[in-house]
């Protein structure tokens, strides 16, 4: 009597939810060290005399406005290409919490892509935005509705590309930060990352 032979196929999760799953962990730890960095904002080291912002304040501001940024990227892209959705929705999500993480604003975190008409969310959030960091469209955070490609994947690549570059940018800045606050921008680009790995997986990549 011969066995049949074992299957091939194991019923686990795909990639996609693995790192979906992944980038919930990581933002699971931003919001506990957001929630520790604005209670011990001293602990972030040189606050400047006179009231002046210190380094580690002005970083934390840049972060708030470069996530604000991209969030005004997702929403873009969800109002011009409606099919896209359902996958950006929960990606949009994380940048919002990102943003309240940072200490952003709120309010502009919590609402809901529109129509391109509207304007809301895209127009403000990209004028903020400064310096090199901003200085090319194509991998800058700061988009706009405007700016949204044509098709659809054009606007998952070009999400991609201001995700990984942002994540770059954040790691690189490490070294530069107190604790705290370095533990944050670590989780935001590692949540970034995965971010990247969503938006430029295809259908056939589970």
């Amino acid at each position: 009597m011969s066995l049949p032979p074992p299957s091939r196929t194991s019923p686990g999760p795909r990639r996609r939810t693995l790192f979906a799953s992944a980038a919930g962990g990581v933002l699971a730890v931003v919001g506990a060290v957001g929630v520790s960095g604005c209670s011990g904002q001293p602990a972030d080291g040189d606050s400047g005399s006179g009231g002046s912002p210190s380094a580690a304040d002005r970083t934390r501001a840049r972060a708030a406005r470069d996530s604000l940024a991209l969030l005004a990227r997702y929403d873009a892209a969800i109002a011009a290409h409606r099919t896209l959705a359902a996958r950006l929705r929960p990606l949009r999500a994380a940048v919002a919490r990102h943003v309240t993480a940072f200490g952003g604003d709120q309010a502009k975190a919590a609402g809901t892509a529109k129509a391109p008409s509207s304007g809301s969310p895209s127009g403000s959030a990209s004028t903020p935005v400064s310096g090199p960091a901003s200085a090319s469209a194509s991998v800058s955070p700061s988009g706009s509705a405007g700016d949204t490609p044509e098709t659809a994947k054009d606007a998952l690549a070009g999400l991609a590309a201001a995700e990984r570059e942002l994540a770059a940018r954040r790691t690189a800045a490490l070294p530069d930060v107190p604790g705290e606050l370095a533990r944050l921008l670590a989780s935001v680009a590692a949540a970034g990352a995965a971010h990247v790995f969503l938006l430029t997986e295809t259908e056939g990549g589970r």
